[in-house]
């Protein structure tokens, strides 16, 4: 029996996610432009088994009955994302809005607080407008990518932020430069290492990308903390995505300095510039040279002025480190390393779930924590985290709603989040749990991918099933799965109840 201390704070926020692109649909309904991903879903060959988000999971016509689902799970608070050429079809600064985007989001957050749900809004989820890219080159142009992002921002601010009072920047921006700019297996596909693209350069472009997400997070913050919060009173944090990681051999120094190497290129290449208002991680330009964008003393200048308010941490996976004995090829985005699911002696980093690459490993959770806040500061928000229980994605709805691998998992996570607080002094202070519903590429809304295969392909369809609730794809019936139901009294039970500690 443990002691009475692993606790969560009576206050603490949580509930479910969800990203636009993955379950709303109606791509060309309400004066929506398209986005890199409705273009990426329709190339041929398909790069992601023939799924596309047209349809999805309805979600634009049916949030009503989503949110009722919100309201029997007993969740206090909601996370999904808008989208960019929803409100902006073509994007630009100069471009006009699209009223009917603006008002479907309106009538969706007043659904949420009409039953007491809270609001928190991500403005980036992968899916920069077509037209961005097609005019300027996206996120690969710096300057121009930064301007059109404030002005989205700001509109979203004036118009919703009467009623939303958390702000998340980007969702992941790791993944979109990596995968969308190095690999090609996420929109808009560029690489020069995937045989399926046409253009790109991996050498260069990801961290290009990286920098042009930096700043648009920087300026967005401005804007808020200048112009909004004075008023509105909310709070702005960016969902960094990042594993934890073991030296594979704990007795060799090369591997501990890998282990620590590849989260400075997974979390610190975000997380130095945003949170500590310095350059990136020094590894990072020792490997990567001059490929490795630098900042103005302008930039600077903003950076510093930047304040945001919180770490939105998503987790799923934790694996060890190799070192290499050789020299990092020029497209290498790991560090010169090995990633590897069991140990020099043959011990596996966690129990394996649904996904071969996803195990579930909550002491290195509770480890990934502690060593975030101790790093940064900031108080945390777990604003990604759940799995695939083994063989769902072959299972009928009636055996799919009984998922006691997810429940385990939800479980042995909280209780990590629990013993960071109060063993380890981590401020950690909400938990959403991903996701909502059964969706589109669950697969790639993932923070990590195991690297071995270079490449996945949102692009794992409609596969893998992350949700709390079994979507039928065919007749998009929603049913609650068990997790969905128990998560709810999972937290309660930690808010001044005595919880188990090893």
């Amino acid at each position: 029996m443990g002691s009475k201390s692993s606790l969560l704070p009576a206050d603490f926020e949580w509930g479910f996610a969800t990203a636009a692109y993955q379950i709303e649909g109606a791509v060309a309904e309400g004066g929506r432009g398209k986005s890199i991903w409705d273009t990426f879903c329709h190339l041929e060959p398909t790069r992601t088994k023939g799924a596309n988000g047209d349809v999805a999971c309805d979600h634009y016509h049916r949030y009503e009955e989503d949110f009722d689902l919100l309201t029997k799970y007993g969740a206090k608070a909601y996370r999904f994302s808008i989208s960019w050429s929803r409100i902006i079809p073509q994007g630009g600064r100069n471009d006009p809005l699209n009223e009917e985007g603006i008002s479907f989001y309106s009538r969706l957050i007043d659904s949420l607080l009409k039953r007491g749900i809270t609001p928190w809004v991500t403005l980036y989820h992968w899916d920069l407008p077509q037209a961005l890219h097609d005019r300027y080159g996206g996120w690969l142009d710096v300057q121009e990518s930064q301007l059109d992002f404030e002005r989205y921002a700001r509109v979203c601010y004036e118009r919703f932020g009467d009623r939303v009072k958390n702000w998340i920047t980007l969702n992941e921006p790791w993944i979109q430069s990596i995968f969308g700019y190095s690999t090609g297996g996420n929109a808009p596909g560029r690489s020069s290492t995937n045989d399926l693209s046409d253009a790109g350069n991996s050498a260069t472009e990801p961290w290009i990308v990286g920098k042009a997400q930096i700043l648009s997070h920087v300026r967005a913050v401005i804007a808020y903390n200048k112009d909004f919060k004075p008023s509105q009173g909310g709070q702005i944090g960016i969902s960094l995505n990042g594993d934890y990681y073991e030296p594979w051999d704990s007795a060799d120094s090369r591997d501990k300095e890998a282990a620590e190497r590849r989260m400075e290129f997974h979390i610190g290449w975000f997380a130095n510039p945003i949170f500590l208002k310095k350059d990136y991680p020094s590894c990072m330009r020792e490997q990567l040279g001059d490929r490795l964008p630098l900042f103005t003393e302008s930039e600077v200048a903003l950076l510093e002025e930047a304040e945001t308010d919180f770490y939105g941490m998503n987790y799923y996976t934790s694996q060890f480190a190799r070192h290499r004995g050789e020299p990092a090829s020029d497209t290498d985005f790991v560090g010169n390393l090995d990633e590897l699911q069991q140990d020099k002696q043959g011990t596996p980093v966690g129990e394996e779930s649904g996904l071969h690459w996803l195990r579930s490993c909550p002491d290195l959770f509770r480890k990934h924590l502690t060593r975030v806040y101790n790093l940064y500061g900031k108080p945390i928000y777990i604003t990604e985290n759940g799995c695939p229980c083994p063989g769902e994605d072959k299972m009928t709805c009636d055996e799919a709603v009984n998922d006691p691998y997810r429940i385990k998992y939800f479980s042995s996570h909280l209780d990590a989040i629990c013993k960071s607080i109060v063993d380890d002094g981590a401020v950690i202070k909400g938990y959403f749990a991903w996701a909502l519903l059964d969706n589109l590429g669950a697969f790639l809304s993932i923070s990590q991918v195991f690297v071995a295969n270079r490449f996945t392909e949102w692009s794992d369809g409609y596969g893998p099933r992350f949700g709390v609730t079994f979507t039928d794809y065919k007749t998009l019936k929603r049913t609650p799965k068990q997790s969905a139901l128990l998560l709810r009294k999972m937290v309660t039970d930690r808010q001044g109840l005595s919880v188990t500690t090893s």
